[in-house]
């Protein structure tokens, strides 16, 4: 591999240690990968739009250079994404103004050693992490994965490789998101050499604590969630479902369960906790979260799509675009619903009783989060390509697409909200 020439990032302090465990997101930002609840649901008091189109309930669309599937992270009247260029091989995060959408800075974090990645995926994939002080990025290069912190001016404060990345039986690049618990910074990576989750110091991004995982891929983040009695760490892959203690990085349980690969982050309601994979096979499954001992399963697969556990009901899409409801408690089945238009990749937001599920054509669907039966709200088109997950926050929905322009893709950040 090519030497490595990352981009030195200087070590700085920061005086306050912010966290998502010791200060709540509120309603008005989206600081990490699956919201302020940390399982896709939007705050209670969020009242988006249902209805868009170009002409329609755009407030404003900036141009995103590069590529990537990263959702939009909002903190204040910032909006950051990371980004890639993959004929430059350089990896960066991004910031615009909120108000208006307007670029406000590029830092460059990476340059050089861009690994073979699946035609679904990029190299700026795993979504910016916030404590409300500072920013954290994860990017694969050079066989590895980089750890960075930045200001919210996008300047560096500290930098970490953590551990070797390389598959090579299914060379299909890396995804996880960093998430925050208390003052770490924890971060995933499965797979067949040696995968291993670590937590890193917020501040200092010193290593606290870091354990092996077992030697299969996988490209699940890892959350936290007060379950079953404690605070506990929840990842899925690899043939099992485990769950950690967040402070030590102590296994409580593993459940051999869903399959090799999963993309999606774990969903929780009450005390049970929820989890699909699909490949090599399909599972959705059901575990009690003080023992992980199996609830139910069934043979459906939301491989890339992570799922909504909410009021006793789990809400569901497939990759293949069926939209599912089960009951939480059992896994009985209320109601499916094909919804045309193609595969899907990103993952369902659910606000103000609404969810909102983007296909890979760009075609995002709004439908009831209801068990009695399917009521479609919606269907709207914008751009041509949605991979990343829309964020929802102060009653507007920020969502990244790509679009053809002449033979030239281009992707573009737009703020939905009424006109």
């Amino acid at each position: 591999m090519p030497r490595r020439t990352s981009l030195a990032l200087s070590y700085a302090s920061c005086i306050l240690i912010l966290s998502m465990a010791m200060k709540p997101a509120i309603a008005s930002d989206w600081a990490t990968w699956r919201g302020p609840n940390l399982n896709g649901i939007a705050a209670a008091e969020q009242t988006p739009p249902t209805t868009w189109s170009k002409s329609q309930n755009v407030v404003w669309q900036s141009p995103v250079p590069g590529r990537g599937h990263s959702s939009p992270t909002i903190i204040g009247n910032r909006i950051f994404l990371t980004t890639a260029d993959e004929q430059s091989q350089t990896q960066g995060v991004i910031a615009f103004d909120r108000a208006t959408g307007k670029q406000l800075w590029t830092t460059p974090i990476s340059k050089g050693g861009f690994p073979e990645t699946h035609r679904k995926n990029t190299h700026a994939t795993p979504t910016v992490a916030s404590d409300g002080e500072r920013l954290f990025v994860s990017f694969h290069h050079h066989s590895s994965i980089q750890v960075s912190a930045l200001s919210l001016d996008g300047k560096g404060l500290w930098q970490k490789t953590i551990g070797k990345y390389d598959p090579r039986q299914y060379k299909y690049g890396y995804a996880p998101s960093p998430m925050l618990y208390k003052s770490l910074v924890l971060i995933a990576a499965d797979y067949e050499g040696g995968g291993w989750l670590a937590a890193l110091d917020a501040q200092s991004g010193t290593t606290r604590w870091q354990v092996a995982r077992s030697r299969k891929l996988s490209f699940s983040s890892p959350v936290v969630a007060k379950v079953g009695g404690r605070d506990r760490l929840l990842l899925s892959g690899t043939e099992q479902v485990a769950s950690y203690d967040p402070n030590n990085g102590q296994q409580l349980w593993a459940t051999p369960a869903t399959t090799m690969a999963t993309c999606g982050t774990m969903v929780w309601d009450g005390d049970l906790v929820f989890a699909s994979g699909g490949y090599p096979k399909s599972e959705t499954v059901c575990l009690r979260a003080d023992n992980g001992r199996l609830v139910w399963r069934n043979d459906q697969k939301c491989y890339e799509q992570s799922m909504l556990a909410v009021d006793g009901y789990v809400y569901a899409v497939t990759d293949r675009g069926i939209a599912y409801c089960w009951r939480g408690t059992d896994g009985q089945e209320m109601w499916s619903s094909r919804l045309e238009g193609g595969a899907v990749s990103s993952s369902p937001i659910l606000a103000n009783g609404n969810i909102y599920l983007a296909n890979e054509r760009g075609t995002m669907y709004v439908f009831k989060a209801q068990p009695s039966r399917f009521a479609l709200v919606a269907r709207n088109q914008l751009g041509q390509e949605s991979f990343a997950t829309p964020t929802i926050c102060d009653n507007r929905i920020y969502m990244r697409v790509a679009s053809d322009l002449g033979g030239r893709r281009q992707e573009t950040l737009y703020c939905i909200g009424d006109n």
